[in-house]
Order: structure tokens, then C-alpha cells, then sequence
């Protein structure tokens, strides 16, 4: 789906397609990563009930595999791209548009296929998180109607909210404004793919390395930290001192931002999805608003980039990272300190 968006958001040429497509295309994408998130969640607790291992340190490292797998699709998705579009910094005429488009959709096929053969998971698995209470029986509709709001109702959530949607914004960010403004003056549309797949390798090597390291809430505060470290030193760097340049030096620099940003793609990726399946036992609920906040915030950036410099656009991720970070450091370092969730 990845490099679905990121071919949808490059090469259709007409404007109101471009909004259409982008619109579907992550609305589906939403959806998918919903169900990917419950699904490995149940896996995860599921395993470490029957190994007898702790639960933290196995959520990590299933999301850690597992997201790094998806991000390696960003890699393998935009390296096709490259290869097809033939270093066209035009961006490719419509055969090979049409080629690409026929590409991407084989390899949809084929994952719906292998997404059949998933087993079924113990429900009782999804009902495991941290510091919360049995939900009284009541009607089917009323105990479903409570289940979607009550997350709205809990601190932690509001908390872990800006967190949330500043990874739907920092995602648009890279596929609405990195891509058009930074990485195609310097590189064409043809060098897309290859900055693109840049930041998927980072992606994948830090989201492997991020679920090694998380046992619970206390290294995910550390982890989630130092990827919003790198990714606020990438906008400083281009809010004050970026410019574009010709020469081997300035190729270099979308180069190295993308890679940069991938890694705190990666790390917010694969820490976002343990922490709700840590402190929420609510879990369909819980990953149901964490991507309607994703959704919000993504739908913001490329509805609002058309119309803003990219000044603009870098000064407010900044401040949003600002107070996703403020917003999360409250929740690890006060909301939760009496729950055993440190290492």
C-alpha cells in the first residue's frame, strides 16, 4: 500500500484525480493498518501466554518485524518506480504510468491472497493492557456504542492523541511536501523513487532495531524521544540553513533528510503500535482513534500544502512535533508512573 500512495501523490497528472487518489488511497490504507494493528497485537500476547514470556519485550519485537517488513515495501515499491520510470525526470509517459500502475496492483493481489491464510486469534487476547477496568454487560449496541467513545473519555489517550496525529502529519509531510518541494527541484520526478526508498531502508533497519530495544513504557519514552530528536533537527536544518544547490552535494541532501526521516518514521511506527496494545485493553477502539487521528492529520497536510510555502508547512510540523512530544513525555512521566510498565 506504501508505494500505492507514493506513486498515487507523484505521477497522476490531472488535479482533481490527485485529490481523489490521495483521499482513497489513504482512507484504504487507514483501514488495512487498523486490522494489522489488532491482528498483531493478539499474536503477540497470544504467543507470549504460551511461552510464558513477557508481554512488552514480545510486543516489541513483533511490531519491530513486523513494521519494519512494511516499510521495506516503501524500499522495494520505489525502487520499481525508479526502474520503470527510466530515470525520466518527467516522470514517465503513460505506458509506463500504466505499467506501474499494473505492477502495484499485482502485488495487492498477492497480498490479498497471503492475508487469507492468516489464522484466527484468541479474542481473550485483545482484552489484556494496563490499569483498566471490566466494561458492564449490557445491550450489544449500547456496550459497542460505549467501547468506541470511551477511549475519548481516558487521559491517556488525550495524552497519546498528539503523538498520534503527529505521525499522520509527519507521514503526509514526507508524500505531499518532502517529495514535491525538496527532493524533485534538486533530483526530478524520477529521483523520487530512489530518495523514497532511501528513507524506506532507514525505516526498516531502525523499526527492527526499535521492537529489539522496547520492553515496555519506560523504554519506548527513551525510544520514542530520540527519533523525535532526529527527525526535529531535520526541520531546523531546513527551516534556517537549507537551500538548494547544485553539484554532488546538493543531489546528497534530499538524499540524507529522507534517510533521517525514516528512521524516526520507523521508530514512531513500530512504538505507537505497542503502546496501545500496552496500555489499552479497549484495543479495537484504542487503534481505531489513533488512526482517526493519523487520518485528520494527514487529510490537514494535503488539503493545506497547495496553498503554503514550505516554510509554512516546516514551521507547523515543528510545532505540532513541539507538542506531540510535550504531550507524551506527560503521559510516560506522569499519567502512567504507577504502572509496572518500565523495564
Amino acid at each position: 500500500m506504501e508505494e500505492v500512495q507514493d506513486m498515487g501523490t507523484n505521477v497522476v497528472d490531472n488535479f482533481t484525480d490527485k485529490k481523489c487518489s490521495k483521499f482513497s488511497i489513504t482512507i484504504s490504507l487507514d483501514m488495512c493498518t487498523y486490522f494489522q494493528g489488532t491482528y498483531l497485537t493478539s499474536a503477540a500476547f497470544s504467543h507470549a501466554t504460551e511461552n510464558k514470556l513477557n508481554d512488552g519485550q514480545v510486543l516489541g519485537r513483533f511490531n519491530g518485524e513486523f513494521w519494519g517488513m512494511f516499510a521495506s515495501t516503501q524500499v522495494i515499491g520505489n525502487l520499481i518506480s525508479l526502474v520503470v520510470l527510466r530515470n525520466d525526470k518527467d516522470g514517465g509517459g503513460a505506458e509506463e504510468k500504466n505499467l506501474l500502475f499494473t505492477v502495484f496492483l499485482g502485488c495487492m493481489v498477492v497480498g490479498i491472497v497471503l492475508m487469507c491464510l492468516l489464522s484466527s486469534r484468541d479474542e481473550n487476547s485483545l482484552n489484556r493492557g494496563v490499569g483498566d477496568h471490566e466494561l458492564p454487560e449490557h445491550s450489544i449496541l449500547w456496550d459497542m456504542s460505549k467501547s468506541a467513545v470511551a477511549p475519548l473519555a481516558d487521559r491517556r489517550m488525550l495524552l497519546l492523541a498528539p503523538l498520534l496525529a503527529y505521525y499522520g502529519l509527519q507521514k503526509a509531510f514526507v508524500w505531499a511536501v518532502f517529495t514535491k518541494s525538496i527532493v524533485t527541484p534538486v533530483l526530478g520526478v524520477a529521483g523520487v523513487g530512489g530518495a523514497m526508498a532511501l528513507y524506506g531502508t532507514a525505516g526498516v533497519v531502525s523499526s527492527l532495531v526499535a521492537g529489539r530495544l522496547t520492553t515496555g513504557l519506560y523504554s519506548s519514552t527513551l525510544i520514542v524521544s530520540a527519533g523525535a530528536v532526529l527527525q526535529a533537527g531535520v526541520l531546523l536544518w531546513l527551516l534556517f540553513f537549507y537551500s538548494p544547490i547544485g553539484g554532488m552535494l546538493g543531489s546528497a541532501a534530499p538524499l540524507l533528510v529522507g534517510a533521517v526521516w525514516g528512521v524516526g518514521d520507523g521508530i514512531l511506527n513500530t512504538q505507537l503500535s505497542a503502546l496501545i496494545g500496552l496500555l489499552f485493553k479497549d484495543k479495537e477502539a484504542a487503534f481505531a482513534l489513533g488512526k482517526m487521528w493519523q487520518a485528520a492529520a494527514t487529510a490537514a497536510v494535503f488539503f493545506l500544502s497547495p496553498g503554503a510555502t514550505l516554510q509554512d508547512m516546516l514551521a507547523a510540523v515543528a510545532a505540532a512535533l513541539v507538542v506531540a512530544l510535550t504531550a507524551f513525555l506527560s503521559l510516560s512521566l506522569v499519567v502512567e508512573g504507577s504502572y509496572a510498565l518500565k523495564l
